[in-house]
């Protein structure tokens, strides 16, 4: 970003203290070089609507490490930390959930129902607007300790998300995962909130939980701004890109 935008958001009655947040998280990007905030800011274009998830919540605890920490609270300290680098920049943001809730209607009952319930009301925020960029943020796990580094997985149902998701992609290995091969996946059925949305929407798996040393990182407040960080610059260029 340069000197020219960065004045004009401090200038438009962000508080002292998401300031400092955000001198913070652009000097970063700065540092590892990324493509300038849309020039939609500046009011020439408008901005898409991000929608962001943090997976499970709740009863829902998700995957959980060798050490029982589950991944719902590394999700959602991701989402709070992204959320705010995004307002901060000039989006509009919408959150699935700000706090360790299902979002389940009330007056539903058993977990099974209230578990169809939560994910329904996630899909209902992911198509709520015509110009939204959708984001869901998981940890992954597998039998095997050995695999380790952030995956995409995206939609088919609208033909940018591949694009998100490279762009997604592009930044763990540029900024966080150097040494990250994975390639994105078309998500499945069983990805059930990435693949019914209608908006772009990729799933983003940030690690993974079953490797002790990277589930050790996702456990920390300075590894989880980082990857609040890379996303925040995965999604800046591709809307950079779409301009």
């Amino acid at each position: 970003m340069n000197n020219k935008n960065r004045t004009k958001l401090i200038a438009s009655g962000i508080t002292l203290c998401c300031c400092a947040c955000a001198i913070g998280a652009f000097t970063f990007l700065d540092a590892v070089g990324t493509k300038a905030v849309p020039a939609s800011i500046t009011g020439e274009k408008e901005l898409p609507i991000i929608i962001l998830d943090a997976g499970h919540g709740g009863f829902d605890g998700g995957c959980v490490s060798a050490e029982g920490v589950p991944e719902k609270g590394i999700n959602l300290s991701i989402l709070l930390r992204l959320r705010d680098m995004l307002e901060i920049s000039g989006y509009e943001v919408e959150v699935t959930r700000d706090s360790d809730i299902s979002i389940h209607d009330k007056g539903i009952e058993g977990i099974a129902a209230q578990k169809s319930s939560d994910m329904d009301n996630r899909l209902a925020l992911f198509n709520k607007y015509d110009n939204a960029v959708c984001i869901s943020i998981h940890q992954n796990q597998f039998t095997d300790p050995v695999y380790h580094g952030a995956q995409m997985f995206y939609s088919a149902s609208d033909s940018r998300s591949e694009e998100l998701a490279k762009n997604l992609r592009a930044s763990f290995a540029d900024i966080l995962q150097p040494d990250n091969k994975r390639e994105i996946k078309l998500c499945g059925k069983e990805l059930f909130l990435c693949y019914y949305s209608d908006n772009p929407t990729v799933m983003v798996e940030c690690g993974f939980m079953s490797n002790p040393e990277e589930a050790s990182l996702l456990n920390t407040e300075e590894y989880q701004e980082k990857v609040a960080l890379t996303i925040f610059n995965g999604i800046n260029n591709y809307i950079s890109g779409q301009e």
